[in-house]
């Protein structure tokens, strides 16, 4: 943690506390995930052992992307891209819902994801998208990403979709419950609603 000032906390998890920082060097913003238990926790250790070796394989524009993974001082820290908000945060803002047009241009890329063929295992995945249009398709371009990598997310909800301001660039984050599928493994199948 030697080369980042941090600057605030961005939110807590289960196994820790994510800070935005800043590099010294590069004065790059960064978000740091910093796990709350020592290396020597074995749930800690294989679980960001998992998030790592996942995201290391994940390279994809709507992937949230790892830059790096250090110890200090018997503790586990990520360094992530960051990311200024949440699909969680625009939500919130918008009590009321959103505005026509941003759900006319959220039902159009519906249509699309649904004649492209993507498998994106989720049929409640519009519930969470209609608050930026295009980005339904975005988050779509990214689950589909992950299973063609025997990726499953097993977390997707609307803080760990990322969203950029600066272009509505979406990234789907927080691998931590993530699993790697094998052509062997059983695959089980639950109803999930809105």
């Amino acid at each position: 943690m030697n080369k980042y000032d941090v600057l605030g906390v961005v939110g807590e998890g289960a196994y820790g506390v994510v800070l935005k920082c800043k590099n010294k060097d590069t004065n790059e913003v960064v978000a740091i995930k910093k796990f709350k238990e020592s290396e020597e926790d074995e749930v800690v250790r294989k679980t960001t052992l998992r998030e790592v070796k996942i995201l290391r394989i994940m390279r994809h524009e709507n992937i949230v992307q790892l830059k790096e993974a250090f110890r200090r001082r018997g503790k586990l820290y990520l360094v992530f891209e960051f990311v200024e908000k949440s699909m969680l945060d625009i939500l919130e803002a918008n009590p009321n819902g959103v505005d026509t047009e941003t759900v006319r241009a959220s039902r159009e890329n519906q249509a699309c994801i649904a004649s492209s063929k993507v498998d994106f295992g989720c049929a409640h995945l519009h519930c969470f998208t209609m608050a930026v249009p295009g980005e339904d398709l975005a988050e779509a371009r990214a689950i589909e990403y992950c299973h063609r990598h025997d990726v499953i997310h097993r977390d997707i909800k609307p803080e760990n979709l990322l969203i950029n301001p600066a272009d509505n660039a979406l990234r789907l984050c927080d691998f931590g419950f993530a699993r790697t599928m094998s052509a062997d493994t059983p695959l089980t199948a639950s109803r999930s609603e809105c």
